[in-house]
């Protein structure tokens, strides 16, 4: 049989720069709202031209990730909603309930715990630690929301498996969506504080490089959510 064989084609310098400053808006690295640098800073800390800086901004604007402001700069978007907006349109109008959403969560993220436990770098640690910190901070402001799921997309991360990342990101409308509405009623019925202590469980876990002690404490906590949605009907 003949084939077609073309030249392999290495990785555009503007790819790499623009997974680069993904990875950063997705490990909440970049906040939303957040100012980024000047696009010669940029090059500068890269170490590729303006012109490299200025095509992978293009993608990142063209996703709905950042926008610029005449005059102002360039700043990372509130919402993510332009990423993977349609599927999530699509998804939500074929009447998905929560407890739908988080059967698929416990499947992805008991695992992932398991192995953050054993590839996790002192870093992928720390940036865990930050967003535990912060939604311990911000329990009932809806900053908290932000930080569960940063907390949830850096697990992935400490995976070190580039399919579990790529998943979690194609994931990350409907994981927000989730964790919003769980978190907005768990605070109506006080709930929120076992939450709180759940995700602890999970941090301590992982810094423990025990993959049996995260994994558990991941499944205790989205059972914990599940039977919750159940009991409330969502």
């Amino acid at each position: 049989m003949k084939i077609n064989i073309q030249p392999i084609r290495p990785k555009r310098i503007s790819d790499q720069v623009y997974e680069e400053l993904k990875n950063m808006i997705f490990r909440n690295i970049l906040k939303p709202g957040d100012k980024l640098p000047p696009e010669r800073e940029l090059a500068t800390g890269f170490g590729v031209s303006r012109s490299t800086v200025k095509l992978a901004l293009q993608k990142l604007i063209s996703q709905g990730l950042i926008e610029q402001r005449q005059g102002q700069g360039t700043f990372v978007r509130s919402s993510k909603k332009g990423y993977m907006e349609n599927p999530l349109r699509q998804i939500l109008s074929e009447d998905v309930s929560l407890s739908d959403l988080l059967e698929v969560r416990l499947g992805l993220e008991v695992n992932a715990a398991a192995i953050a436990a054993k590839r996790a770098t002192k870093k992928d640690i720390e940036l865990l630690e930050q967003s535990y910190q912060r939604m311990l901070a911000n329990e009932d402001d809806k900053v908290a929301s932000e930080e569960d799921v940063t907390f949830h997309m850096s697990i992935s991360y400490a995976t070190q498996n580039p399919a579990q990342v790529y998943t979690m990101k194609a994931f990350y409308d409907l994981l927000f969506y989730g964790i919003k509405e769980n978190r907005f009623y768990l605070k109506e019925t006080a709930h929120l504080p076992v939450i709180t202590s759940q995700h602890k469980s999970i941090l301590e876990g992982i810094k423990n490089r025990s993959p049996q002690e995260a994994a558990q404490a991941m499944k205790e906590h989205i059972l914990f959510v599940m039977e919750f949605c159940k009991k409330m009907q969502l």
